[in-house]
């Protein structure tokens, strides 16, 4: 059984999180933290890990960015795998994840679903063929309390882009003004925002008569909440590294 302790329990991925590691036989929250103390929930929930007693084995962290130096800090000083999915974080808090790796096990990554792991595995195979004669344009959509943009998927897309071309490409968040022509080494980045939506990503290949799109649409928060538990499952045991969803992918 791997006990997990799950930051960010009281937010709308912490809910559906609960409901994932509750099914899995192999899986069970021992404890939460929050901003707020919770004591409804049939776990302790703390807003000060120092009071933390329960032995953990794995956190998943999906917390606010403003939390996330806490976790982390936690988990570096009890050298606890931590599974990372907070998005938004600063050059400090990536600097800290790169420092801390090399101490216990850490898994970053900007998207927990399998299905856009193996999107970008693929766009990174087959860039090199859609290289000359095709505009690259990334579009994102997210629900309208999302705070980051472009995502951190959208990024993760792009860098697989760039890293299957020969010639990297200078990336465009949105385009504005009356000189907003394409150049030929841009990779277009928009992001919308509205209602309800969990997350939806297109990469298009535009050409001389011709478009390729590469599509994925998460029709609920389960998709990121089950590849969180597979990564944790993943992670525990590991050696001290940083570790992603790629991985987990070709494992």
């Amino acid at each position: 059984m791997i006990n997990i302790l799950l930051s960010g329990v009281s937010g709308a991925m912490g809910a559906t999180l609960q409901q994932i590691i509750a099914a899995n036989p192999d899986t069970q929250v021992v404890a939460g933290f929050d901003q707020q103390a919770i004591t409804t929930l049939p776990f302790p929930v703390y807003n000060d890990l120092t009071k933390c007693t329960e032995s953990v084995d794995v956190i998943i962290d999906f917390s606010h960015f403003a939390a996330f130096p806490a976790i982390f800090g936690f988990a570096r000083s009890h050298k606890i795998p931590i599974v990372i999915a907070t998005t938004g974080l600063s050059e400090a808090d990536l600097a800290a994840i790169d420092e801390g790796a090399k101490e216990f096990p850490v898994f970053k990554t900007a998207n927990l679903s399998l299905g856009i792991n193996l999107i970008a595995k693929m766009l990174t195979e087959m860039v090199a063929k859609l290289e000359s004669g095709f505009d690259i344009e990334i579009i994102e959509k997210h629900h309208n309390k999302k705070l980051d943009a472009p995502s951190g998927t959208a990024l993760l897309l792009a860098d697989a882009i760039n890293d299957g071309l020969a010639t990297k490409k200078d990336y465009t968040y949105g385009r504005y003004g009356r000189d907003a022509k394409r150049t030929e080494n841009e990779l277009g980045i928009h992001a919308i925002r509205g209602g309800t939506i969990p997350g939806e990503h297109s990469v298009i290949f535009a050409g001389n008569d011709e478009i390729i799109e590469v599509n994925h649409i998460a029709l609920s928060k389960k998709v990121f909440a089950e590849g969180a538990v597979k990564a944790a499952q993943f992670l525990v045991g590991q050696a001290p590294g940083r570790y992603d969803m790629a991985m987990v992918v070709n494992d």
